[in-house]
């Protein structure tokens, strides 16, 4: 769906660069668009991936050598009639396109598109090849898309005019990421973000300073609508749009036309979106830089262009192109397979030596309202997960789930929460096609949109801490320092420990490492408000409450398996045998703490054992 609406003159010519200058893009209107729903992904079958027990060059000739063979084999050597129900096919061939950066996987090329048949039997005979360990069909992934009560802004919020009214996925105390105090710790200075998408407008009027060059990786012609299939410095949008049935002559189903989507864009600004400038909005890590690599464009992309886009912008070598000169310490990935699919080897490769490489790869978990684990990426091992949250702290309608998930951030409900409050907005290009050189406020939602709050949040922490982390313990930090869902969960649909908490997460990142009498990071409670969805971690958990003097105070857990214990006590830390009250019923996690005389000040609950999806809650 896409929305127009005029904001009028609050937001007109918002869009400029820092710097005085005359005749620059102005903005005055927002487009709110749910990308949610996209179309089915995975479609091809021109084009293989195929790794070799010999890498190189020597695996590149000793596949040549084969393919004419396994055409044969396969029966694609021989042109076929044309029946009552089928076209006729000429005969097929097949070559190898290039090596990749993945050690010992090549691009095979057919000569024309195979039906679902001969790819598998072509697979098949391939696969009995001397010295080739895997044939997988190369296909085509998509993007990962789908009254306010005036309040005193703290000190670390910007001037960004548009920042407070439309940018709730930052500040709202239900559904942000407490960006602002985060902001007191860090703002992603000197850490390079990758953004593999459909590329970053050239000189976007409100993120170029904070973009690096990339690359375009797509090679072929057809889907980035440049004049040629060679990959090309850079890593530009030049638009992504579809004509009517445009992507049938790549393997898909009949379509309307689209227009393009700027995706990359929106995606890299909620990254690094300058800040404090005074225009348009805001950007989470907005002292880090963004690498555009250009993965995909019209119909999708293909894996083994994704594939090496994640190998080049960690800083591997790939045949072909020079050597990234700014190796990216976090990879934001907004795209995944629009149907059932296990981690193609391929990718599972790419991830494991960009793991190798210390840098730390972010994905959305997908819009199909399903399990993650089911569809890459969240099927592949290595990577972040991110489910979408909507303003409420609730589940996105279309977010996927499941225990692949790591944690939620925000991707906005859609119309269900009104405009602007069911959208991410981000500066887009108002071209269909091109891009042009006027802007608006882009509103979309997805799961592509929630990743790169966590990419933002990791790039974040790199850049306070004296050693950097590997994937695992970001992973874990993150899970760890997630604010509880305010709202419920089900069980049967996870979406991780909770929503992404800037402000916890670097308070805990930058925390001196304890040596005794140590106590685990604080959630503070509002009074009835539940908190949802918990389950344990790796240690105890510990939240505070300000209390009033004389009025009864209860702590009160319920629902959700396991079996919990509750300590409570007042201007101290509880412990089993140090507390104020506690209540460890057996075999339950209904617990009940209450104080009919309390004092005013703060309470502190401590909570041990095993559990999930418990609630808590405070009462006075």
């Amino acid at each position: 769906m896409r929305i127009q609406t005029t904001l009028g003159a609050a937001i007109a010519a918002i869009l400029l660069t820092g710097t005085a200058q005359a005749a620059q893009p102005s903005l005055d209107r927002t487009v709110t668009r749910d990308l949610a729903t996209t179309p089915a992904a995975g479609f091809g079958g021109q084009r293989f991936v195929v790794k070799t027990t010999a890498a190189s060059a020597p695996g590149r000739a000793a596949l040549s050598s084969a393919l004419g063979t396994s055409v044969r084999r396969a029966g694609l050597a021989t042109a076929v009639r044309a029946t009552t129900t089928a076209a006729a096919r000429p005969a097929a061939t097949a070559r190898v396109l290039r090596s990749m950066g993945a050690p010992g996987w090549h691009v095979v090329q057919a000569s024309r598109a195979l039906t679902e048949s001969e790819q598998a039997s072509f697979v098949r005979e391939l696969s009995a090849e001397p010295g080739v360990l895997k044939v997988e069909v190369d296909r085509l992934y998509q993007r990962a898309d789908v009254s306010r009560s005036p309040r005193a802004l703290p000190a670390a919020a910007p001037n960004d005019p548009n920042y407070a009214r439309l940018q709730w996925n930052f500040n709202n105390a239900t559904g942000g990421v407490r960006a602002e105090q985060g902001w007191e710790i860090s703002t992603g200075a000197g850490v390079v973000v990758a953004v593999l998408d459909t590329g970053i407008v050239e000189n976007h009027v409100d993120l170029a300073a904070n973009v690096l060059p990339g690359y375009d990786m797509i090679s072929d012609k057809r889907v980035s609508r440049r004049d040629t299939d060679g990959r090309v410095a850079g890593g530009w949008d030049i638009g992504d749009w579809e004509e009517a049935n445009y992507c049938v002559a790549l393997g898909g189903q009949p379509h309307p036309p689209a227009d393009s989507s700027w995706h990359g864009s929106h995606v890299a600004g909620t990254i690094a979106q300058v800040t404090n400038n005074g225009v348009g909005l805001a950007g989470l890590a907005h002292d880090a830089e963004v690498l555009p690599v250009r993965v995909l464009g019209s119909c999708g992309g293909f894996g083994s262009d994704i594939a090496d886009g994640m190998l080049w912008a960690a800083g591997a070598p790939v045949e072909g192109l020079p050597t990234n000169p700014n190796p990216a310490e976090v990879l934001n990935m907004s795209l995944g397979s629009g149907g059932p699919q296990t981690c193609p080897t391929l990718y599972q490769d790419a991830i494991n030596q960009v793991n190798n490489l210390g840098a730390i790869i972010v994905v959305a978990a997908g819009n199909s309202n399903a399990n993650a684990s089911t569809y890459t990426m969240g099927s592949c091992s290595g990577v972040i997960v991110v489910g979408a949250t909507r303003v409420t702290g609730g589940k996105a309608s279309y977010s996927s789930w499941g225990t692949r998930v790591d944690l939620s951030a925000p991707g906005g409900g859609g119309s269900v929460d009104g405009d602007p409050n069911g959208y991410i907005f981000q500066a887009i290009n108002n071209g269909t096609t091109r891009p042009t050189s006027e802007y608006s406020l882009g509103g979309f939602t997805g799961t592509s949109m929630a990743s790169p709050h966590v990419a933002a949040a990791v790039a974040m922490v790199q850049s306070v801490v004296d050693t950097p982390l590997a994937w695992g313990e970001m992973r874990d930090l993150l899970r760890r320092t997630a604010r509880p869902f305010p709202a419920s969960i089900p069980g049967s649909t996870p979406m991780g420990t909770g929503i992404l908490d800037v402000a916890t997460l670097l308070n805990r990142a930058t925390q001196p490492p304890c040596t005794e009498n140590c106590v685990p990071p604080t959630v503070q409670l509002s009074n009835k408000v539940e908190l949802r969805g918990l389950s344990n971690g790796a240690e105890d958990a510990v939240y505070s409450f300000q209390a009033e003097a004389g009025k009864v105070l209860s702590f009160m857990t319920y629902s959700g398996t396991g079996n919990v214990s509750m300590y409570v006590a007042a201007g101290r830390v509880p412990t089993a045998t140090d507390r104020d009250g506690f209540s460890t019923r057996a075999n339950s996690n209904t617990e009940t703490v209450r104080f009919t005389a309390p004092v005013a000040g703060t309470y502190h609950v401590r909570l041990t054992g095993t559990y999930a999806g418990m609630t808590l809650v405070a009462r006075q």
